[in-house]
């Protein structure tokens, strides 16, 4: 069988490009494939432009992030697209303090009806903002997790500590405690949505939002601050110097890291631009390459190509956008990977 092997080189621009080379065993997985990450196969009929050409083409990055389509990778601030009307999320908490303060689940889905009755009883069913005291209980009759904790207001069970810390908290089976309550409403389309934080550690309660400093509450709301809390993320890694900035450098396409592109992926995906979409996917797939560090690159991406691969009945891609990520991924680390596994269903 034959058995290629792929070596890095750079392009003009510097960029890594793959080529069958004498280094690196794929293990036959990318046998008498070009494996490129700057000149990728043809997206459309005919095309074998550049990656950072079709980027800037299309103006794609320009338009979400502002960039001017530099893959100098000379980025220090974090992209300008950020809603300013949402509240950055900090992230420089020290570790105690996040884990006194925790975030209720089940708000939204079997508790959503007591925290309708909670907010109509103090006015807030409308959208508003309440801190009242409650109580967590655990629950050993609980089918679903007899570790489960519960988290009570004024009789309404407003939702549950996450399961892995609710294994962790020193309360009795069928035992109870005060707390500390926080919760958020707004009124939406498909009606009121509520967050809520319980505050489990001693003294005053240090919440992280507050009456006048709401969280984001609505799906695109979380996109935008979730957006924003890696922009800024990377920024602080590139200004800071020294090994993390060098490791978030070798991320960067078309002066965007690879980790900004999910929220707009999916946005594309969600508004029909499949195309605009794998040109972002593409990008991110050759960000995650550069900054795989000898392990295998970043999976989403690649998946994601691979789903609008199979939307456009474009099979042969598919398999490889899939072949691509198995050529870069250690040998041991290919078995029982979701891509190995979606690429011997489509050629199975």
């Amino acid at each position: 069988m034959a058995v290629c092997r792929a070596v890095p080189r750079r392009s003009s621009a510097g960029r890594v490009l793959m080529r069958i080379g004498p280094t690196v065993e794929c293990g036959g997985i990318c046998c008498g494939e070009d494996f490129t990450t700057s000149s990728l196969r043809a997206l459309r009929a005919g095309s074998m432009l550049d990656l950072s050409d079709r980027i800037q083409d299309a103006g794609i990055l320009k338009k979400l992030f502002g960039s001017s389509g530099d893959t100098s990778n000379s980025v220090t601030q974090p992209p300008q697209h950020a809603v300013r009307s949402e509240p950055r999320v900090q992230v420089s908490v020290s570790m105690a303090v996040a884990q006194d303060r925790v975030q209720l689940t089940g708000t939204t889905t079997f508790a959503r009806d007591a925290i309708t009755r909670l907010a109509e009883r103090h006015r807030i069913a409308a959208g508003g903002y309440l801190e009242v005291g409650g109580t967590i209980q655990r629950e050993p009759e609980n089918p679903a997790d007899p570790h489960a904790i519960a988290v009570h207001v004024e009789g309404e069970k407003v939702g549950y500590l996450p399961g892995y810390l609710a294994r962790t908290i020193d309360l009795p089976s069928g035992g109870a405690r005060a707390v500390q309550i926080q919760i958020f409403t707004e009124l939406l389309p498909k009606g009121l949505r509520a967050e809520a934080w319980a505050w489990l550690g001693r003294g005053p309660a240090k919440w992280q939002y507050s009456e006048t400093e709401r969280p984001p509450m609505s799906s695109s709301a979380k996109a935008a601050a979730h957006q924003t809390s890696i922009d800024q993320m990377i920024a602080d890694a590139l200004a800071g110097g020294g090994d993390r900035a060098e490791s978030f450098h070798r991320g960067m396409v078309g002066g965007v890291h690879y980790l900004q592109l999910v929220e707009p992926i999916k946005q594309l995906k969600r508004d029909g631009r499949l195309d605009d979409a794998l040109v972002l996917c593409y990008a991110a797939i050759e960000g995650a390459e550069g900054a795989r560090n000898g392990l295998e690159p970043a999976p989403f991406y690649t998946e994601q190509a691979a789903i609008i691969h199979r939307k456009l009945g474009q099979r042969d891609k598919e398999a490889s956008v899939l072949r691509r990520w198995l050529a870069y991924c250690p040998p041991d680390r290919r078995k029982g990977s979701s891509i190995k596994e979606r690429l011997d269903r489509l050629t199975g």
